[in-house]
């Protein structure tokens, strides 16, 4: 059981130096401002839809 566990970290970490390509400092720059944008303007929207449906339940139920 032990050796199984040794022998899968071993193979893991072999793996995580040669076999995976890693993205560049650019790469991850430019995947970092796409997903801010995208997260701004889902949150907008959500913003958006929010006030209205808030503004369409208070004119059917004033208060």
């Amino acid at each position: 059981m032990l050796s199984n566990l040794s022998l899968y970290i071993k193979e893991s970490y072999n793996e995580l130096l040669n076999k995976v390509t890693w993205p560049t400092l650019a790469s991850l720059q430019n995947s970092t401002i796409v997903v801010i944008i995208a997260s701004i303007i889902i949150a907008l929207i959500i913003f958006v839809m929010d006030a209205i449906s808030k503004n369409v339940l208070d004119l059917i139920y004033p208060g």
